[in-house]
């Protein structure tokens, strides 16, 4: 690479911290060698490539730039004005949008400033109920979601499905002024024009929430809800291997104007995000996501969106076979959940069980669970990393019977502690570590295929 102001900034930020300051330098590097030796099957978790986490560690990060390209409060900006719009165009390409915006500090400040945008104090929402697979911005009693407005839960059938006979009832019931479809633990394919049908019937205002799918829908492997939903959010962390962040996308209905407003959707979303919500948005997060946009654009990217379809079918499969319950009975995009109440164990009990291990998943609610958000009685496993890893088949039925091999050796002594000997722990992270080394985590790109 030739030397740039921009590489010795870099190389002089790195040798400052170690010389400097050598006990944060230590606690980077060990997590960086955590992760690379870990089995992570998070499903609300990606990679991000070296390309994007240095984008996070520019001077970007000291410019002060509130508002947008070409209307900002500060001067300085016309450098910044590019790398947004860049990001911007990127976006709309990606998800085929009319509109982007690229400033939501998360995908919960998105489903923020779209919520506290169309929606006033005390108007109805209709979204999944949380125990049944929905997000805490989806209305969730815990959330200032659930406070503001007035809250309404749809959950899923006997099968683990959407149960879209519930969303109707309850939608005329109601007459919700806003339906959020999108979930953080359903592992089915959704059905945004079902969703849109039954908005339209009670004049509500569709928001889709894909930030756990964004990766999916933009390689064309799972329904797009761009046209169908008014607004549409996600993170970009994800399955877009991108930084911590969100987005707000639209498309046909970005200049229709909201109900009951003379402003379009794109006009009150703007807005919406700064000065509503936000302040001075995080130019080096959207320089980030304009290089995890730009990946997600290349031929490869549908390369990696396919190992993960085909990691978590391949998981789905194997876990079952090794009779393990397997809720829903399958998966149709990147999530597998377990119900471990059914080997005696709690979703904690197998979480801790697993880590120490050296395999990272998370506790998860279940349809009625009888426990807690603490407690659970669900695993919730993702194949993400998985890929970007480039494993597929053999090496995906080698991560499902490590899992089965902790999860039937531990043994629960209460709610939240259990026993598992130390020589099947032992021989589980030397087999996790052979896997890791095997197939290292991604640092130029995401994954083998791209």
């Amino acid at each position: 690479m030739p030397s740039s102001p921009l590489a010795s900034y870099a190389q002089l930020g790195i040798r400052e911290l170690h010389d400097q300051d050598p006990e944060l330098y230590e606690l980077l590097d060990l997590e960086h060698r955590r992760q690379s030796g870990t089995l992570a099957m998070i499903a609300a978790a990606g990679v991000a490539p070296a390309s994007v986490t240095a984008c996070e560690g520019t001077v970007l990060g000291n410019v002060t730039a509130e508002g947008y390209p070409g209307a900002r409060f500060h001067a300085g900006c016309e450098v910044v004005d590019e790398v947004e719009r860049l990001a911007v165009r990127r976006a709309k390409a990606v998800f085929g949008a009319r509109y982007a915006n690229v400033q939501p500090h998360s995908g919960s400040t998105a489903n923020q400033a779209v919520l506290f945008s169309l929606l006033k104090p005390g108007d109805v929402l209709l979204g999944m109920e949380l125990s049944a697979g929905g997000h805490l911005t989806h209305g969730s009693r815990a959330s200032v979601s659930g406070r503001y407005f007035t809250s309404v839960g749809y959950g899923t059938d006997a099968s683990g499905l959407i149960d879209f006979h519930e969303v109707e009832r309850l939608a005329e019931e109601h007459r919700p002024k806003l339906i959020v479809c999108g979930a953080s633990a359903y592992p089915r394919t959704l059905d945004f024009a079902r969703f849109r049908a039954v908005a339209d019937k009670v004049g509500a205002v569709l928001l889709a929430d894909i930030s756990h799918i964004s990766g999916l829908v933009a390689a064309g492997l799972h329904p797009s809800p761009i046209d169908l939903a008014h607004v549409t959010t996600t993170s970009t962390y994800k399955q877009l291997y991108g930084p911590r962040g969100g987005l707000i996308l639209m498309g046909r209905d970005a200049d229709l104007p909201v109900p009951g407003s003379r402003r379009t959707f794109a006009e009150t979303l703007q807005s919406a995000v700064f000065p509503f919500v936000q302040g001075t948005p995080q130019i080096q997060a959207i320089a980030a996501k304009g290089r995890a946009l730009a990946l997600a654009a290349e031929p490869g990217f549908k390369e990696l969106a396919t190992r993960i379809l085909d990691g978590a079918a391949t998981l789905a499969a194997a876990l079952t076979a090794a009779g393990h319950r397997v809720l829903t009975g399958g998966t149709d995009n990147h999530m597998v959940l377990i119900d471990v109440s059914h080997k005696g164990l709690t979703g904690v009990i197998a979480e801790q069980a697993l880590e120490s291990c050296g395999i990272i998943v998370n506790k998860n609610k279940i349809p009625d669970d009888p426990h807690g958000p603490h407690i659970t009685s669900g695993l919730r496993l993702g194949t993400n990393i998985l890929a970007a890893r480039g494993m597929e088949g053999d090496a995906i039925r080698r991560c499902a019977a490590l899992v089965d091999r902790v999860l039937t050796s531990v043994r629960a002594l209460g709610a939240d502690t259990w026993h598992l000997d130390d020589a099947t722990r032992a021989a589980a992270r030397a087999e996790v570590a052979e896997v890791c080394a095997r197939h290292p985590l991604p640092h130029g790109g995401l994954g083998p295929a791209v």
